[in-house]
C-alpha cells in the first residue's frame, strides 16, 4: 500500500533569534516594516513538506513515494534518501534550477518568519499521479500552484483518496480554487491559523467544510488537535515533548502519522494520537528529519502517553 506524497523537496536554512519578534515590531508602523534580526545560530537541514512527510512515514514503517521536482543542487539529498531506502523514482530533476530553499528564522516563542524560493517546484505539474503504481492513498501538500491543482484532479481521476494539505501554499489560491480542492479531497488538514484563513477565503465555517469531506483535521500546536469526522468533534491531546527545541517540520510529522493511521484503517482517536505523538517527538530535535526512532520505540512511547498499545 504505497502512499504518494506530492509536495516540495527543499533545503532549510534555519536561524534562531535569541529574543521575541513582538518586542521589535511596532504594530502601528507595520505598513513601513523594516526590521533586522541578529541570528548567531544557523544551520542547513534537509526539508520540504514531501521530504519531511516521507521521512516520518518511513520511520513508522509506511511505504512513501515522493512526487516532487528538484534542481541541480539535489545530489546530497538524493544520497540521503538512498541511504534511508526511500524511493526516488518520482522525483524529477529540472536542469538549471535550484531545489526549493526555505530560510526560516525562529524566535524564543517558537514563532517563525520564513522566506521561500520555490525553484524547481514551479515545474511540479510535469509529474503525473498516473505514473506511480500501487498507490492507495495520497496527499497534496505545498508545491507549485499548477502541480497542486493538477495532482488533486489526477487523484480524483484515478479514484485514489487523498489529503489536501494547503499549508503555506494557501495564499496562492482564491475562493473557487479552495472550494474545488475541498470538493475533490477525501480529507483536509490545516493548522489553527490556516483554518481561520480557509474560513475567510471560502466563506464557509469549519463545520460546513467538515461536511464536505470524510474528515477535517485542525492542529492546535501545544493544545493538541481537533478532528471533525462522522458528525463529531474529536479532541486529540498532545503528549508533552521531552524538550521544545525546534518546531520546524512538526506539522509534516503530524501528517505522516495521519497518513499511516488512515492506511492502517484505524479509528480517528488512535490515528490522531499517533499523529500528535509524531509531532511531539519531532519538536524535541533540530530540523525536520533528525529524530531517529525505531518503530518499537514509537510504539512504547505511544503506550506510555496514551495508555493503550498499537502495532505499527
Amino acid at each position: 500500500m504505497n502512499t504518494l506524497i506530492c509536495g516540495s523537496m527543499a533545503y532549510d536554512t534555519i536561524m534562531v533569534f535569541k529574543d521575541q519578534f513582538k518586542k521589535h515590531i511596532i504594530p502601528e508602523q507595520i505598513h513601513i516594516l523594516n526590521v533586522a534580526f541578529l541570528v548567531p545560530e544557523m544551520r542547513r537541514e534537509y526539508g520540504g513538506c514531501a521530504g519531511n512527510i516521507a521521512y516520518n512515514l518511513h520511520l513508522l514503517g509506511g511505504k512513501p513515494l515522493i512526487m516532487a521536482t528538484v534542481g541541480d543542487d539535489f545530489p546530497p539529498y538524493a544520497k540521503r534518501l538512498e541511504k534511508l531506502g526511500i524511493p526516488q523514482s518520482h522525483i524529477r530533476h529540472v536542469p538549471d534550477s535550484f531545489t526549493g530553499q526555505a530560510f526560516i528564522t525562529t524566535d524564543l516563542d517558537d514563532n517563525q518568519i520564513t522566506a521561500f524560493h520555490p525553484g524547481a517546484m514551479g515545474f511540479s505539474h510535469q509529474n503525473k499521479v498516473a505514473e506511480a503504481a500501487g498507490v492507495t492513498l495520497g496527499i497534496v501538500s505545498p508545491d507549485g500552484r499548477d502541480g497542486m491543482i493538477e495532482h488533486a484532479e489526477q487523484f480524483v481521476a484515478a479514484g485514489i483518496p487523498f489529503v489536501f494539505d494547503p499549508g503555506q501554499g494557501m495564499p496562492m489560491f482564491g475562493k473557487e480554487d479552495l472550494l474545488r480542492f475541498i470538493d475533490q479531497a477525501t480529507y483536509v488538514t490545516v493548522n489553527d491559523y490556516e483554518a481561520k484563513m480557509l474560513e475567510e477565503k471560502t466563506g464557509k465555517s469549519l463545520a460546513e467544510i467538515a461536511k464536505s469531506v470524510t474528515a477535517l483535521i485542525v492542529t492546535l500546536g501545544g493544545d493538541g488537535s481537533m478532528i471533525y469526522a462522522d458528525g463529531r468533534e474529536i479532541a486529540i491531546p498532545t503528549p508533552k515533548p521531552d524538550a521544545v527545541v525546534d518546531p520546524t517540520g512538526c506539522g509534516d510529522a503530524y501528517r505522516a502519522g495521519l497518513l499511516h493511521g488512515i492506511q492502517k484503517g484505524w479509528d480517528w482517536e488512535t490515528t490522531g494520537r499517533l499523529a500528535s505523538l509524531m509531532g511531539s517527538i519531532k519538536i524535541s530535535s533540530r530540523g525536520g528529519q533528525n529524530h531517529d526512532l525505531r518503530r518499537a520505540e514509537i510504539e512504547t512511547a505511544f503506550e506510555k502517553h496514551f495508555g493503550f498499545a498499537i502495532k505499527l
